[in-house]
Formats: structure tokens, C-alpha cells, sequence
């Protein structure tokens, strides 16, 4: 599961993140910034990561708190994006953020590329499973684009 741990003077890494990256509240920003989408990713089990923008020439060995490598934003109705974490990717390991580790995806994975480390920062929407889990059950992708 996991919290956020308070990082310093009493804000958590969710606040840092959130505070680093509030521009991308605008997905034009996200795009003008080299990030494009992939298709929805929804849980077996329920639940949603959202459509994850992903800036692939920002993953190598090392990870920077205001340029994650992919934003994950939830498709509304309307067709707007709301923006609701980011992810960050490490091709080396163990990675941390702000004393915060890293989770291991081995490959052969979903995703295609070799092993990586990653870290979810649900730092715009609350996740029940814990500010680092991978899905969000109050996620969906039932309005994403088609694919």
C-alpha cells in the first residue's frame, strides 16, 4: 500500500510532486513538453492508471522530481483530461525519490521494455490503496478514447 511519508517541515513527497508539477493540469502543456499518450491502463480487478503520457527520451538511471517520465491523466465525458499522478521510471536500481523506493517491474512485462523501477504518485487524486499503489479503484478508463 504505502503513504505519503512526510518528506520535510511536515510536506509529504505528494506535495513536493504536486508542487513541481501542477503545470501539467494542462495536457497541452504535457504535450508541448515531448510527453505522448499511450492507451488506458485498467486493472483486472477494477480500477484504472489512467492514460499515461510518457516522455521516453527522460528514462535512463536517474530520475528528476519536476520532469517524470510519464503523467498519468483519467478521460472525462467531456473529453478533457484530468490530470491525477505521475510516474517515474528508473532503468537502474534500487531507485528511490525523496527516501520514498522504488518498485521492480522484471520483464517480460506489459510494457515492453526490459526490467525497470517505478514509482506512481497519485499527488492530485486520493488513492484508497496508497498514495504509491499502481491502480487506483477510483480510476477509469470507461471513457477513453478508442483505441
Amino acid at each position: 500500500m504505502g503513504t505519503a511519508a512526510v518528506a520535510d517541515g511536515g510536506h509529504t513527497l505528494s506535495d513536493h510532486v504536486r508542487l513541481a508539477n501542477d503545470r501539467f493540469k494542462d495536457v497541452a502543456v504535457a504535450v508541448s513538453e515531448g510527453y505522448t499518450p499511450i492507451p488506458c491502463a485498467g486493472g483486472a480487478d477494477g480500477g484504472a492508471m489512467g492514460v499515461h503520457y510518457v516522455n521516453a527520451s527522460l528514462i535512463g538511471d536517474s530520475v528528476d522530481i519536476e520532469r517524470p517520465q510519464a503523467i498519468m491523466y483519467e478521460p472525462k465525458t467531456d473529453g478533457k483530461m484530468e490530470l491525477i499522478a505521475v510516474e517515474y521510471i528508473a532503468s537502474k536500481g534500487p531507485a528511490s525519490l525523496e527516501g520514498q523506493l522504488f518498485n521492480f517491474t522484471n520483464a517480460p512485462n506489459r510494457y515492453g521494455p526490459g526490467p525497470f523501477y517505478e514509482l506512481h504518485v497519485w499527488a492530485w487524486r486520493s488513492n484508497p490503496h496508497g498514495t504509491f499503489a499502481d491502480m487506483n479503484p477510483t480510476v477509469s478508463c470507461d471513457q477513453a478514447p478508442a483505441k
